[in-house]
């Protein structure tokens, strides 16, 4: 190491005087912003906790991908959904020509089994065109007879909803129409003709004593204007059922998550025929490609933060996604998405599978949490008598880290047994005791950690 070095830093030091050593560590890392102080009334009871990332997605990783060699260890996320894409490609179910259609559902019902045994709904991402209906076998292709295409979206629904009578069953047109197909809102290749065929469709199976569903779309690759406006004109124009909006985030930005929301809900405002519209993430995640922080804390860290910025916002976040796929080169960890390595390397939980299980501890009364900052995110809920909080603290360039001062206000005068776990498995406890009314600790936060705190009074 060069003696300047050191020398500068001294230098620094005293023309800064009285500069900490936490601001300058945040300095010479290149990070501005503001550090958390967490403040949570215990008595401030919000309402039902909301639980967002109870929602898990599968992609187009493997035809022959099932659920069942770690149902157990899904079934513990306690998702309510579980999207699947690539019905009609992965599943074989429409056979024969566009005038003389025959399905099967036999591969299909194996992964609908799969989500309902381990106790979620299926929610079914409509995509994407059938080979039968395939131009030039293209399946991403415009169909080529749209009647076909409807009378295939009306048996799809009839089978789940009607035939296999599970209620409460979520469609979704399409999967990124933007990327898969090069869908657009106007011109030859129109999203919005393809959605009103398989809107009529889904109405036909409604009509045919279908169990109650949900419909909508379109799955789009981000949340955009011009295709939000676009697909609620149309539909109400056209008095097309729409139930909820969907889109896809990927982005290390935490912040992101939570102006997409702001946006939508004031372009909504312009659409009161809208009053129970839904928004939906059916993909999210930090990058959209493969990248090494799916296999570590990096990854956990940003699905616990995001989670707890969806909580209120969202109606349903899909974390993608389940397991990873198998990598031609053979490693374990190769930077794919799943909360599971792949089947063929063993199915090891991931750092992402632990934080959406620590975090899924949360109490089920959501309690008024302020004070978060730049870096660290936060919710609290009363679990009982006891007070359960979730801090996640996530840097894109994984530097940053604070110990987190949290206040809990409005207490009794009495002992305490106050709990922390964090994702590396590290656990810490303490008697504490206070006679203000409020007590204050000290949570140390690494880089790209999260951590459970539980706060339960001692009789």
């Amino acid at each position: 190491m060069s003696i300047l070095l050191p020398l500068a830093i001294l230098g620094l030091g005293i023309v800064l005087g009285v500069l900490n050593i936490k601001t300058l560590r945040l300095l010479f890392i290149g990070a501005t912003g503001d550090p958390a102080n967490i403040m949570i009334d215990t008595q401030a009871v919000l309402g039902p906790m909301p639980r967002p990332w109870r929602n898990l997605a599968q992609g187009g990783e493997d035809k022959n991908w099932r659920i069942t060699p770690i149902l157990d260890q899904v079934k513990a996320l306690h998702p309510e959904y579980i999207r699947i894409d690539h019905i009609y490609d992965f599943y074989d179910i429409v056979q024969g020509t566009p005038r003389n259609l025959t399905f099967h559902w036999e591969k299909f019902d194996l992964i609908i089994s799969d989500i309902l045994a381990v106790g979620a709904k299926p929610y079914v991402s409509l995509s994407y065109t059938p080979m039968s209906l395939a131009p030039n076998g293209d399946i991403t292709g415009t169909p080529t007879d749209w009647g076909a295409y409807q009378l295939v979206i009306q048996k799809t629904v009839e089978h789940l909803s009607k035939d296999r009578g599970i209620d409460n069953v979520i469609y979704e047109v399409w999967n990124e129409p933007d990327l898969f197909g090069g869908w657009k809102t106007y011109g030859p290749k129109n999203y919005l003709t393809l959605y009103s065929y398989a809107a009529r469709g889904a109405d036909a199976a409604a009509d045919n004593g279908a169990k109650p569903f949900k419909f909508g779309g379109p799955a789009i690759t981000a949340l955009y204007k011009n295709w939000f406006d676009n697909v609620l004109k149309f539909a109400s124009d056209n008095r097309l059922r729409l139930d909820f909006f969907s889109w896809h985030r990927y982005d290390r930005e935490i912040d992101v998550y939570q102006k997409d929301v702001a946006n939508a809900k004031e372009w909504l405002d312009a659409y009161p025929q809208y009053p129970t519209l839904e928004f939906h993430i059916t993909e999210w995640g930090h990058d959209p490609k493969n990248d090494a922080g799916y296999d570590g804390g990096y990854g956990a860290a940003h699905t616990a933060a995001v989670a707890s910025e969806m909580m209120g916002s969202v109606q349903r976040g899909f974390v993608f996604e389940i397991q990873d796929s198998t990598d031609p080169a053979g490693k374990q960890y190769w930077g794919r998405w799943g909360l599971f390595t792949s089947q063929s390397s063993g199915s090891r939980q991931k750092p992402r599978y632990a934080a959406l299980r620590l975090i899924d501890r949360i109490g089920d009364q959501r309690l008024q949490l302020l004070g978060k900052g730049t870096w660290v995110k936060g919710m609290a809920a009363r679990l009982g008598d006891a007070v359960t909080v979730v801090l996640a603290n996530f840097d894109p360039v994984g530097k940053h880290g604070e110990t987190v001062p949290v206040t809990f206000t409005n207490l009794l005068d009495q002992s305490f047994l106050l709990e922390q776990t964090f994702l590396d498995g590290m656990q810490r406890s303490a008697q504490v005791a206070t006679t203000e009314a409020e007590l204050r600790v000290q949570i140390p936060m690494l880089p790209n950690s999260v951590a459970f705190i539980k706060l339960t009074p001692q009789k």
